[in-house]
């Protein structure tokens, strides 16, 4: 189960995220340097309990309206090899020292944990709590689309999410996760090929919780 550590990080993630955010093709804001607040998210178990594993929502609140982005965060006590594109930055965490925080797409933990949630075999944790699922993430998923482990074969990211494609063990051919980096209240009905989905919540303040796809399985 993820522990939590109620303690300081300096500098924090929304600091990293300020500076960060506005450099990927996803960010939507018009505004060199956003606004954000944390607004949601959930979190995964590391099973070799090394990695952290964080799915957040923040919120961007300096445009004429809120744009709420989906970051998929991982936490290492040491540098990814081969992971320097991928790092957001290093903060100095109250219990556990030095941490490289990494985007989490690209970080091969984080995406088998994230395949194993989508296959039901992980289950989501709460954000800020320790030793305890959270109920509101539900998953959906249709027929075999193989098993963990997957290799992971390319990343690209577009205007509003970042495709990863990968081949799980056991399965026929690749399949594709699409990480929303745009978080949109659920629409009815789904893309064709869709083959199963992650759902969880966001608020933004004064506005009721919503509901939307952190992450889509889908046929490439």
């Amino acid at each position: 189960m993820a522990i939590i550590h109620q303690t300081t990080m300096e500098p924090t993630k929304l600091d990293l995220l300020t500076s960060w955010l506005p450099g990927r093709s996803w960010y939507a804001g018009d505004h060199v340097v956003p606004l954000l607040t944390k607004s949601g998210g959930f979190r995964l178990d590391d099973p070799d309990g090394r990695v952290g594993l964080e799915f957040m929502a923040v919120t961007d609140t300096s445009g004429d309206e809120p744009v709420t982005y989906h970051v998929p965060l991982s936490y290492r006590g040491a540098p990814l090899t081969g992971g320097n594109d991928a790092l957001i930055g290093t903060a100095e965490h109250g219990a556990l020292g030095r941490r490289w925080i990494y985007d989490g797409t690209r970080d091969p933990v984080l995406v088998g944990q994230l395949f194993a949630l989508i296959l039901g075999e992980a289950e989501p944790q709460a954000q800020s709590i320790s030793d305890t699922i959270d109920p509101s993430v539900t998953i959906s998923i249709t027929g075999h689309v193989g098993e963990p482990p997957a290799e992971v074969m390319e990343i690209a990211d577009g205007p509003r999410s970042t495709d990863i494609t990968v081949r799980p063990s056991a399965a026929p051919g690749p399949v594709m996760i699409r990480v929303n980096r745009v978080l949109r209240p659920n629409r009815p009905g789904l893309m064709a090929g869709t083959l199963g989905h992650v759902t969880g919540e966001w608020s933004v303040a004064g506005v009721s919780r919503s509901r939307g796809r952190f992450a889509v399985l889908r046929v490439p």
